[in-house]
């Protein structure tokens, strides 16, 4: 346990943040989730469960909870996921 005022003062602080950020990271990460699996599944909402998911990323990156560059290379590997379902559905089709 913390001993000095600012260490007992910083894990408050902690634990405020984490309640905060905790819904928000919750809410992104089934975001991407259900546009992984819509494009895993060959879903034909996959890109409105892309867009979804990229305006969850952006909403996250706004606030701080999660870098802007994270969430950036997280749309991008999102959307190169969908192009290669799509270009891959209608090779074979």
């Amino acid at each position: 346990m913390a001993y000095a005022k600012q260490a007992k003062k910083r894990i408050r602080q902690t634990a405020r943040a984490e309640a905060r950020n905790r819904p928000v990271r919750t809410f992104t990460a089934r975001r991407v989730r259900d546009a992984r699996t819509a494009i895993a599944t060959g879903s034909p909402d996959a890109a409105q469960s892309l867009r979804l998911a990229q305006s969850a990323l952006d909403r996250a990156a706004k606030t701080g909870i999660m870098h802007r560059n994270a969430a950036s290379r997280r749309k991008s590997r999102l959307a190169q996921a969908l192009k290669r379902s799509v270009v891959g559905a209608r090779a074979s089709a």
